[in-house]
């Protein structure tokens, strides 16, 4: 077991969420999906859980989504099993469920495998069991292959290696702004990626500039980017559908751009344990363009093309994009 669910530990009153979210995208970008198995909990209120389902087809009008909400007597962690929401379960090498709405049935019977290490975002893993920062995040899975099938009611996807992650955060309240991005097989090249997640919290009435913690690997070599002692340099230039970017390293300096049709995103409710509320926006086929500065070396310049996840998260409700209709979060 590459990572644990953190619920079962929480006290009963405590506010808490988590999520283990799988992405996806076809080979040759175009099509991906996006599954994510949510816990929510406010203070002193019963639990609940949710599955996500969302399809993504640049060659469609728009992704087709769908949402799923259980008691806490529909959530368990199994010895052999990261988590169970109602039928679906996600454990090593296995990802089955369903998730149905008025506006779409989802199921999925999906196998992976992955050969690389976990991706421990936060770089110290003290950091792991402090209070601060309100949200821990990790990719246990960061360079998966998928296999397998998925249904979208009477259609059915054939999912033949694709490449993507399986991801894992959790914590007691969001941050104010966060951004994810990710891309797997950068240039081509199985197994190098690209994973940073990045957000400004608040700390009594001041909000921090923008915090970066991940790694991309190059020509199978990894770097770490970000970090908390890298706070300056890191700049963020954020939008609804688009994100300019510089995230420095040891030796490394990431500049690049992610962006997508607004036709391609999803839009969703994030509910805090705490309130207020996120509307957070998610295109798992965004186009991503890097360039990398390392020490001693040439210039590398990547990307890939609608093949890269672009998550975007704000209190705000005004960016103009229309939001799915399932506040519980």
């Amino acid at each position: 077991m590459r990572t644990q669910a953190k619920f079962p530990q929480i006290p009963a009153g405590a506010g808490h969420y988590e999520s283990f979210y799988i992405k996806a995208t076809e080979p040759g970008g175009g099509r991906g999906i996006w599954i994510r198995h949510t816990i929510h909990q406010r203070p002193g209120e019963p639990a609940s859980a949710s599955l996500w389902f969302t399809h993504f087809d640049s060659d469609a009008a728009g992704p087709r989504a769908t949402k799923e909400t259980v008691g806490r007597d529909e959530l368990s962690f199994p010895d052999d099993a990261y988590i169970r929401v109602g039928s679906a379960v996600l454990e090593p090498g296995r990802a089955q469920g369903s998730a149905a709405s008025d506006s779409l049935t989802a199921t999925w019977d999906l196998s992976f495998t992955d050969d690389s290490e976990p991706l421990h975002h936060l770089p110290h893993e003290l950091m792991y069991r402090t209070k601060l920062p309100k949200t821990k995040f990790l990719s246990p899975y960061p360079t998966a292959t998928f296999t397998g099938a998925v249904a979208l009611g009477d259609e059915t996807v054939e999912i033949a290696g694709w490449p993507g992650m399986i991801g894992h955060n959790w914590g007691a309240e969001h941050a104010e702004r966060w951004v994810w991005i990710q891309a797997s097989e950068l240039g081509g090249n199985e197994g190098d990626y690209i994973d940073v997640a990045a957000g400004r919290i608040k700390v009594g009435g001041w909000t921090t500039p923008w915090v970066a913690n991940g790694r991309i690997v190059i020509d199978g070599e990894p770097y770490r980017v970000g970090g908390f002692r890298g706070t300056y340099g890191t700049e963020l230039s954020e939008a609804p559908t688009s994100c300019e970017f510089t995230i420095p390293g040891r030796d490394i300096n990431v500049k690049g751009r992610v962006s997508a049709p607004a036709k391609d995103f999803v839009a969703w409710i994030y509910a805090d344990p705490k309130g207020p509320e996120h509307s957070t926006l998610n295109c798992s086929i965004s186009d991503i363009e890097l360039r990398v500065e390392r020490a001693g070396r040439p210039h590398a310049h990547l990307g890939v093309e609608r093949a890269a996840a672009y998550e975007f998260g704000t209190r705000d409700t005004d960016h103009g994009m229309p939001l799915q209709p399932y506040p519980d979060g």
